[in-house]
């Protein structure tokens, strides 16, 4: 992955000077005659995300202006420094003040420096940053690596990232920490009673599979991850429209996310007895494919009539969670892309999470904040369980009436747990449709920095 960062050439280092509208005049003011006449001349006003390269006399950059929202602005984007790297010149700068947020700046620049470049020549930017004092450049360094894992998952379209490639992923990075890895694949899965993964991935000629993988002192806390791995989803036989289809490669976002979490927490070295289940799947139709109305028994025992052939997420974690639960861990989090009722509610940037324990709904919150992982609880409301009830099984995967789609998706999954202390469930989108600061267009990381840094605080 290309370093966002040198540390070997801070004398040379182009500096970079932060102004809002507020400070501008009074930048501008110290500024040399020639370089205040330069700016005077392109009109530049220090409005957000707007640059100026100031010359030297020889035509070189003698430094470079960035406009920030002032301090009293309705919303400061505390990564809006993200965009640097995508409009510099190559080379390497250094900040000669502070923006809103060091840290958050620094983090932005690295996340902003990302680019996808498995299919075609790589145009990453060519441009570093020498980091300020006091920041913790081998944490933000990870959360850089973790992302790009990530979004690196998620861009690979679905030819190249099925079941048996997420598994090969996962088994890399297990290997590279060493984990203790494990794969249940195929008929296996039913023979294993995981029969809810293995009628999810039944129609594709591409078998399911559960990738599970552990890592840590035995003796320590147990926290277990479970991620969504659906690596694409037609629909199954209720399909789903062609626009709905587009980017369904980025199905297996949640999957993505727990695997970039992972590495945070294995790299970081918590203190932790870490899990990690994915039930890698892909979701398609064929002759025996799982049909509407279709009745399975969980591995959890009871039984799920089919409402919906394209409520496979659920389905898929149900089976997961339930085995993660027989452990009893301390924290039991799941990451999924599972409702388009909570992109509907929230938007693609601002995931819903939902957890019983207040404790932890706080932490979430507040980590979510300091990160800029932005998310947001929602309900667990108990009176909209009985909408998943059935005539003819225990539960009914997808409740008719289109009310509450995350809630209701939520209430599901919440069946499969018992056992462990506390439970955390994440609804992610793991996209960003256009790009913002930090956020190139396609996949995305969201929600795994809020958790690493709760996990941080927690076991540290």
């Amino acid at each position: 992955m290309h370093s966002a960062f040198e540390t070997a050439a801070t004398a040379s280092a182009i500096p970079i000077t932060f102004a809002t509208k507020t400070t501008w005049p009074e930048i501008s003011a110290a500024l040399p005659a020639p370089a205040k006449a330069f700016a005077a001349a392109n009109g530049f006003a220090a409005k957000p995300g707007a640059w100026l390269a100031l010359p030297t006399k020889d035509g070189a950059i003698a430094q470079v202006i960035f406009g920030l929202e002032d301090d009293g602005a309705t919303f400061r984007d505390l990564f809006r420094p993200g965009q640097l790297p995508g409009l510099l010149p190559p080379g390497t700068y250094r900040f000669a003040n502070a923006p809103h947020d060091t840290r958050l700046a620094v983090l932005a620049f690295a996340l902003g420096s990302y680019r996808f470049g498995r299919y075609r020549k790589n145009d990453a930017p060519k441009v570093t940053l020498v980091p300020p004092e006091g920041v913790d450049v081998a944490d933000i360094s990870r959360m850089a690596e973790a992302a790009a894992l990530a979004r690196d998952l998620i861009n690979t379209p679905s030819n190249d990232m099925g079941p048996e490639e997420l598994a090969t992923a996962a088994s890399d990075l297990a290997t590279r920490f060493g984990a203790e890895f494990k794969c249940i694949i195929g008929e296996d899965l039913v023979q294993q009673n995981f029969p809810l993964i293995h009628a999810v991935g039944m129609a594709s000629t591409r078998a399911p599979r559960l990738i599970d993988f552990s890592w840590g002192d035995p003796s320590h806390p147990k926290v277990t991850l479970v991620g969504k791995g659906v690596c694409f989803d037609t629909g199954g036989l209720d399909l789903k429209p062609s626009n709905g289809m587009l980017i369904m490669k980025k199905d297996m976002g949640g999957a993505a996310n727990v695997l970039a979490l992972a590495l945070m927490v294995m790299d970081a070295k918590l203190k932790v007895r870490l899990r990690v289940l994915i039930p890698a799947v892909e979701n398609a139709v064929a002759g025996n494919a799982f049909r509407p109305l279709d009745i399975f028994k969980s591995r959890k025992g009871p039984t799920v009539e089919i409402g919906n052939t394209d409520a496979e997420g659920r389905l898929v974690l149900a089976d997961a969670l339930a085995y993660a639960d027989e452990e009893k861990p301390e924290l039991l989090v799941d990451l999924g892309t599972l409702t388009g009722a909570a992109r509907v509610a929230l938007g693609p940037d601002l995931p819903p999470y939902y957890t019983n324990d207040e404790t932890l709904a706080l932490d979430v919150a507040r980590c979510a904040k300091e990160q800029n992982d932005p998310l947001w609880r929602l309900p667990l409301w108990a009176p909209y369980d009985s909408w998943l009830d059935s005539k003819v099984a225990n539960i009914n995967n997808a409740p008719s009436g289109g009310f509450a789609g995350s809630i209701t998706c939520a209430l599901f999954l919440q069946r499969f747990v018992e056992a462990a202390k506390s439970w955390l469930h994440v609804d992610i989108y793991g996209w960003t449709p256009s790009a913002k600061p930090a956020r190139p267009e396609g996949g995305e990381c969201q929600a795994a920095r809020a958790i690493y840094q709760l996990l941080s605080q927690r076991y540290g």
